[in-house]
């Protein structure tokens, strides 16, 4: 059986939180203050002087984007709606780098409560500005794996950077550029393409189309015969919040392919710009994409199942088995523990509960000393007097492992997917740009999450993650799909 223990390892996490929502406060109070400031700023772009580059409408191509928010794992599930609104439309998918964990929000939708379309597109693009400058740009096709979708023919991608190369006539090179004397029209340039892509000044014929409904108004559907579009969705606000919130919105499906597709008044567009593509269950309804295999199209239906699950690239997932097989070296239990964001922060003692109950059952086996991984958002200096600190402190009947960003299977890693190039997708006819470098300043990546969650998806006596996280789900998803086997 497990040592009794004292509640006294909540008490050293108290400050932590204080901190954490003191900061939270902050962050909520910037994100809102500085939106709105460039929002103005965008706004005040004079709308006759936006258009399409002659080069951008000479293209062939169609192309389609949207603005990613919040931590990577909801970015991930917008990637995937991404890809599959895209390969009904037959658009060219515009794939955006990895945004910082929070440093665009959309709200709530369940509480009609998000950022409009617009402003959203214009967060995005601000933030894509600062990863480059910083030299912190990372595709999500870096990250993740999507060979299997453009090798098939299934969507066709390609890179924001690109993209915006192509599009705007502008190449994001300058915005790495420090000269003074070059930066005031670099940045002119910028917000000029930044305003269109964001739909500032409405749509442009035959240039873009901005989608400005939203979870408030919209769920988007497919079938066949289109037969839910215009209908009422199953989830409406109730009379009380639209009291208590003074709104009147009506929640309607609508057929994706039959508003934005072929015959549409948007097939003509250059550019379909969507806002969030986020999406969850909420009430017997989702709030925003609600697109299932009830379809006969065989190439949709090939599209639905290669977006149930999209690997993380070879390097990510070489480091973390290699982490399983020569660092721990047995079977061990995955423990994924979120303390500190969000909801979380609050529920220390159940987040623990599961771990502890998981180790009295392997316990009982007697198969010791019980190896565990964990990650979590805690930092290491902090375990003390929490339970993470008795597990380490009882070396006879647990050894614990874990990661660091600094640890060099890490840093290796991120090495080898910085010269992998698996970001630069292109359009047809663009072969000359393939293997293209952006930015001499370019920082090595963060991918101590992804290499963390392949160790879990490794260990082979069981996970626990916390309820709730997008994070412990994706893991979830890995070893179902058995990702550390293939």
């Amino acid at each position: 059986m497990l040592p009794k223990r004292k509640p006294h390892y909540k008490f050293p996490l108290i400050p932590i939180t204080l901190f954490a929502t003191f900061f939270s406060f902050l962050f909520l109070y910037y994100y809102y203050a500085k939106r709105d400031s460039h929002f103005t700023e965008y706004s005040q772009t004079k709308s006759h002087t936006l258009q399409c580059s002659s080069q951008a409408l000479a293209l062939s191509e169609k192309f389609m984007w949207y603005a990613p928010h919040s931590g990577f794992s909801n970015q991930l599930s917008e990637f995937k709606h991404a890809v599959l609104i895209a390969g009904i439309l037959n658009r060219t998918l515009v794939v955006p780098p990895i945004l910082d964990h929070h440093a665009v929000a959309l709200g709530s939708c369940p509480k009609f409560r998000v950022v409009e379309p617009n402003h959203i597109r214009f967060s995005v693009w601000d933030h894509v500005i600062q990863l480059l400058r910083g030299g912190r740009y990372v595709s999500i096709a870096e990250i993740i794996d999507i060979s299997s979708l453009v090798s098939s023919s299934l969507v066709r991608v390609i890179d924001l950077r690109d993209f915006v190369s192509i599009w705007c006539g502008i190449s994001l090179d300058l915005a790495c550029n420090n000269d003074p004397k070059s930066q005031s029209s670099v940045s002119e340039s910028l917000k000029q393409c930044g305003s269109l892509l964001s739909g500032f000044h409405g749509n442009i014929a035959k240039c873009i189309y901005a989608i400005n409904e939203d979870c408030r108004t919209t769920v988007w559907t497919y079938h066949v015969d289109g037969h839910e579009d215009g209908m009422l969705d199953s989830f409406q606000p109730d009379e009380q919040l639209k009291q208590r919130k003074k709104i009147s919105y009506v929640r309607r499906r609508r057929d994706v392919f039959r508003t934005l597709g072929p015959g549409s008044k948007v097939e003509s567009a250059s550019m379909l710009a969507f806002g969030s593509l986020f999406s969850a269950p909420y009430k017997g309804s989702e709030s925003y994409i609600d697109i299932h295999e009830s379809h006969q199209d065989q190439r949709f239906l090939s599209l639905m199942e290669k977006i149930k699950f999209l690997p993380y690239v070879p390097e990510v997932m070489n480091a973390g088995k290699e982490f399983a097989k020569t660092t721990i070296k047995a079977p061990f239990l995955c423990a994924q523990l979120r303390l500190l964001d969000g909801q979380f922060k609050n529920h220390h003692k159940a987040t623990f509960d599961g771990l502890r109950q998981k180790l009295v059952s392997l316990m009982q086996k007697g198969h010791l000393p019980i190896h565990i991984f964990v990650m979590t958002d805690l930092q290491r200096n902090n375990w003390t007097g929490t339970y993470l600190g008795d597990l380490t402190g009882d070396a006879h009947n647990y050894k614990v492992h874990f990661l660091r960003e600094d640890d060099q299977l890490v840093m290796q890693a991120a090495k080898k997917l910085t010269t992998a190039g698996y970001g630069q997708r292109f359009i047809p006819n663009s072969d000359s740009r393939i293997g293209k470098k952006y930015c001499s300043n370019q920082i090595l990546p963060d991918v101590l999450l992804y290499v963390e969650q392949t160790v879990c998806s490794c260990a082979s006596l069981g996970f626990i993650g916390t309820p709730g996280s997008t994070i412990a789900e994706n893991i979830e998803l890995m070893r179902k799909f058995g990702s550390c086997s293939s």
